[in-house]
């Protein structure tokens, strides 16, 4: 007499026994950061790994076996054996090296584990090339080209960037920072040395200034997101947008600061010893590893708060 029955493996059983095989809950929440964003070690703790170079070394095999780890658990199958440390180090790869909202590969330079080593050539680079108008061009261009890279690889999928926002910003910026790096190296001819090596941090300073208002001006166009206390959406704001971008542009011109105008004052000093001045080639490679960038990035949380008062009068009306 025959039965009808199911196999173990049927479909219907499978995230269950995967489940109760991989040892992992399923509410675990890897959209959000593993570490408290509300204190500065908590942010740090996330950009040490977010920035983590090592993930450049990773084959295209590991990234892959990453995105299934993280794809699959956020669809409700935990793998077998899988460590809740796993799952974390699978979700920061995949962070690293994929677009959280279209899922393509980043290119190689425009990922997140990109960002150490190549803030710290170039900026060692431009600390370094100074004196000399036609080095002082190369590497405003190439600190530029490289910015424009990384705002089109991680662009926001909700509110992509177009080509021509991109162009605009980029040539602007670059432009910014050029006329900024020639016009004050033309007046610090006749003053200190230490003038001169602050030359390239005004030049970064400026071109913030007019990247990024240029690259978000969809924002302040039509606003930014704004939600209550309890995470419920209330509306677009433009107050919100202009508050942020301003945020923006002062942290990163804050997080400058460690990495270019810091480095200059030790470096003027060093170069008065008798190591320097025998070794002049040391001086491109030592800047950018005097202080680190991962700590300049924690030094103000992802997400702000603005006053009901300061939004518009219908987001206003929604305030109980």
């Amino acid at each position: 007499m025959w039965t009808a029955w199911t196999p173990p493996w049927s479909p219907l059983t499978l995230v269950p026994a995967l489940q109760k095989m991989g040892e992992l809950p399923l509410d675990i929440n890897i959209q959000e950061p593993r570490w408290d964003q509300s204190t500065f070690l908590g942010r740090a703790r996330h950009f040490f790994t977010v920035t983590d170079p090592r993930n450049l070394l990773l084959s295209g095999t590991q990234l892959e076996a990453s995105r299934n780890i993280v794809q699959n658990y956020r669809a409700g199958v935990v793998t077998p054996g899988l460590t809740e440390d796993q799952l974390w180090r699978a979700k920061y790869v995949y962070d690293s090296a994929f677009h959280p909202d279209t899922g393509e590969k980043v290119v190689l330079i425009g990922r997140m584990s990109a960002q150490v080593p190549m803030n710290m050539t170039i900026t060692g680079c431009m600390l370094t090339f100074y004196r000399k108008t036609p080095t002082v061009v190369f590497w405003q261009w190439v600190n530029q080209s490289f910015n424009a890279i990384v705002n089109y690889s991680n662009r926001s999928g909700d509110a992509p960037i177009t080509g021509g926002q991109l162009g605009t910003a980029y040539v602007s910026a670059t432009t910014g920072a050029v006329a900024t790096a020639l016009g004050l190296k033309s007046l610090t001819k006749h003053l200190p040395p230490l003038v001169g090596r602050l030359v390239p941090f005004a030049a970064v300073a400026a071109a913030n200034c007019i990247n990024i208002p240029v690259m978000r001006q969809r924002e302040l166009q039509v606003g930014i997101p704004v939600t209550d206390e309890q995470g419920q959406r209330l509306g677009h704001s433009v107050a919100a947008a202009k508050q942020g971008i301003f945020q923006v542009v002062t942290s990163r011109i804050c997080m400058a600061i460690p990495a270019m105008a810091i480095p200059p004052v030790i470096m003027d000093t060093l170069e008065k010893k008798d190591i320097l001045k025998r070794r002049p080639w040391l001086g491109a490679p030592l800047q950018p590893g005097i202080l680190p960038p991962h700590l300049c990035c924690a030094l103000f949380p992802q997400r702000s708060s603005i006053h009901v008062s300061r939004l518009e009068p219908e987001l206003r009306a929604q305030d109980p």
